[in-house]
């Protein structure tokens, strides 16, 4: 994509009502006004958020909010440039259950109150498998207890990737700290006890990997 494109999606994110954009400052102050706060003044409803971390361009919080009337989904990513496509179509389709934030996800926990999260999906994740970047992985055990602080008591983690590697890590942690796996899946289209919303929604990345013969991996769980 052009940077010239680029400036023209940033200029565009800015106008929409449904994306927000605050400086990392506003969030680590510690009084992010969103904080606590997201289905009363933001959806302007009170029915429960899903999360989507690495939303790229958001098609798989317009595909679920398609499938869960019932939601609210608001996508997470530091790219404002990817998630103008899904932004922009939910207006289109006047769709005011799903939003964006953009934002670094390692934030997370000043930017919703304990148990404000219902679940979280992460959904085709960087690996980082060089071994200096762990930190950055999203299934770490840091970025756990993130996630488990802004959860409900029962909210559970989708994690769905083709990296082979991530599927691995992310269940020998989940075996080695003692979290509960819900389901654990090393190839979703040849095994048919996958749900709707892991078969059913694929995203643009996904497709490319689905033509290279890669499979899909997924992961359901809870933390402990």
């Amino acid at each position: 994509m052009g940077s010239k494109n680029k400036l023209k999606r940033f200029r565009e994110n800015e106008s929409f009502e449904n994306v927000i954009q605050p400086s990392r400052e506003e969030i680590t102050s510690g009084n992010f006004k969103y904080q606590g706060k997201w289905k009363s003044d933001f959806f302007k409803n009170d029915l429960p958020l899903v999360l989507e971390l690495g939303c790229g361009k958001g098609e798989y919080c317009l595909g679920l909010s398609a499938m869960y009337p019932e939601k609210n989904f608001l996508g997470i990513d530091i790219k404002g440039a990817r998630f103008w496509r899904g932004a922009k179509t939910a207006l289109s389709e006047n769709n005011t259950r799903v939003g964006f934030l953009r934002t670094q996800i390692e934030l997370i926990d000043q930017i919703f109150a304990p148990g404000e999260v219902d679940e979280i999906w992460i959904t085709f994740p960087d690996p980082q498998i060089k071994y200096k970047r762990t930190k950055h992985r999203l299934t770490n055990s840091e970025f756990l207890q993130k996630y488990k602080g802004i959860l409900k008591v029962d909210g559970v983690v989708n994690l769905k990737t083709d990296s082979e590697f991530m599927h691995g890590y992310t269940l020998g942690l989940l075996h080695g700290e003692g979290h509960e796996i819900i389901e654990a899946n090393h190839d979703v289209y040849k095994n048919e006890y996958s749900a709707p919303e892991v078969v059913g929604i694929q995203t643009f990345y996904e497709k490319q990997y689905l033509e290279k013969n890669k499979p899909i991996t997924y992961i359901r769980f809870k933390i402990n």
